[in-house]
């Protein structure tokens, strides 16, 4: 047999070997957000565990719900580019916790990233939809931590701007894109502030 048959006999015996490893990982990497989270050595309580673990810091504003696992910095700013770093906090003239008024944030549902972990972190409102009312939300604000419960959840098309405007009660819309897409709607939950904690 010629260094040629060798050749193709080796890439024939390769090729499907990688192929089948490439589609392995991409499986992993676009289920991470369904994953337990002890998956990726995170213990499954790590986020009340840093609720009961840390006070609230000035300049570092955070949004933490147990239920699904959700720890991220709250950011402002002015272009998409802002929910790589978190939650974003949409409209902040229309409300914020120590203020009153409609607290709105939007984060991605879905984004992928080059490995399970940054899949996870890039896809922090991935299982928006698994909130209940009665769940409960922390928001460390300007070195207070504020505790909302789940009132309401459900879904909207795109177009419904109405969600982010002002009110006179205090609560908190939070809202991210249906898993199918952008054009399939979006995930509402509504809370309202019940105590601040510290």
């Amino acid at each position: 047999m010629n260094k040629r048959h060798k050749a193709i006999k080796l890439i024939w015996l390769v090729a499907p070997l990688v192929s089948l490893a490439c589609g392995l990982y991409i499986v992993l990497n676009a289920s991470a957000p369904l994953l337990p989270a002890a998956v990726f050595t995170e213990s499954t309580n790590s986020t009340a565990n840093k609720l009961v673990s840390t006070s609230p810091q000035i300049g570092e504003n955070r949004l933490y719900i147990p239920q699904i696992n959700i720890n991220v910095a709250i950011v402002t700013g002015d272009n998409l580019q802002v929910l790589e770093k978190g939650a974003w906090h949409r409209h902040p003239e229309n409300g914020n916790p120590s203020d009153g008024g409609n607290f709105v944030l939007s984060a991605h549902r879905f984004t992928m990233g080059w490995t399970p972990q940054q899949t996870r972190q890039k896809s922090p409102f991935y299982n928006i939809d698994k909130l209940n009312s009665g769940d409960k939300i922390y928001v460390d604000w300007n070195g207070q931590r504020y505790e909302y419960e789940v009132t309401h959840r459900y879904s909207v098309d795109r177009t419904a701007i109405q969600i982010e405007n002002r009110t006179s009660e205090a609560k908190m819309t939070l809202y991210s894109c249906d898993l199918r897409g952008e054009k399939a709607g979006r995930e509402v939950i509504e809370a309202t502030i019940v105590n601040k904690t510290f």
